[in-house]
């Protein structure tokens, strides 16, 4: 049997009803991905207002009178001292010191420079992130030239978190025994020379040294170029700009959702009708 067709009048309002359906079908999907897209974007101005306030303290905290022996001794919560500057006597412990590799300055690649310090009257050690200096690109294992004073040196950092660690694929060769060392310059893996390496943790230095060794901080020693190293620290990358760019990304992007909702659900049916 054949199907009847519909007359205009039949059809009518089956068609209405099937646009009214499609348009508050695109109405709920449009302002659901608004919605999300919006919140997206707050989101990322609420992690760029976390990080100027972080900023603002860390300002705030180099700002500060620096902190003698006894007082950094007493400090019980140190993550709250972090970057405040710190004025401490000890002893270098050179043959302990360790060099980070890869790491730059003005673009150059080099080492950071590792030092324990030994504080004076006390059996505690830190490290010093003491400075950095350009590396040999002919002998990469060749240690630069590093003047370490002897006996008690007073010392000026800041309070820093243990050294960034950098992408390592394997692990660093263990030192050799003193009684293998080979004669001549000083290589990187003599005991009693320093020792290049990618990354240090400080909780596995302590073991392997058995030093007294803090590991919830180092020390970024700060002032002028000295003894062969650098100080021009970089300043931490926060990435402000970034969460307000991706802010402007995500608006633009609910603005765009607006623009083509009001055109083709409001404007170019009514220019068709």
């Amino acid at each position: 049997m054949r199907d009847v067709p519909l007359t205009p009048s039949e059809g009518g309002p089956a068609r209405r009803r099937r646009s009214r359906t499609r348009f508050w079908i695109m109405t709920l999907a449009t302002l659901a991905m608004i919605a999300v897209t919006l919140s997206l974007g707050r989101w990322q101005l609420s992690r760029a207002a976390q990080k100027e306030a972080l900023q603002a303290r860390t300002a705030a905290q180099e700002a500060f009178p620096p902190l003698d022996a006894s007082a950094f001794l007493s400090v019980e919560d140190m993550p709250s001292e972090l970057h405040r500057r710190v004025k401490l006597r000890g002893l270098w412990l050179p043959t302990q010191t360790v060099l980070l590799d890869n790491r730059q300055m003005h673009g150059t690649p080099g080492f950071y420079v590792l030092t324990p310090l030994a504080l004076e009257g006390t059996e505690q050690t830190v490290m010093v992130q003491r400075g950095w200096v350009q590396r040999n690109f002919i002998d990469r294992t060749q240690v630069p030239a590093i003047d370490t004073p002897a006996g008690l040196v007073d010392v000026e950092a800041r309070i820093e978190p243990p050294p960034a660690h950098l992408l390592q694929l394997g692990a660093d060769p263990p030192a050799q025994p003193a009684s293998t060392a080979a004669p001549g310059p000083a290589k990187a893996a003599d005991v009693g020379a320093s020792r290049i390496r990618q990354n240090l943790d400080l909780a596995a230095f302590k073991a392997e040294t058995g030093l007294p060794l803090r590991t919830d901080i180092s020390l970024q020693q700060v002032g002028a170029p000295s003894e062969g190293l650098q100080r021009e620290w970089p300043a931490p990358a926060l990435g402000i700009e970034k969460h307000y760019g991706y802010a402007f990304q995500w608006f633009g992007l609910a603005a765009v959702l607006v623009i083509l909702y009001v055109w083709f659900q409001l404007i170019a049916p009514r220019r068709r009708g």
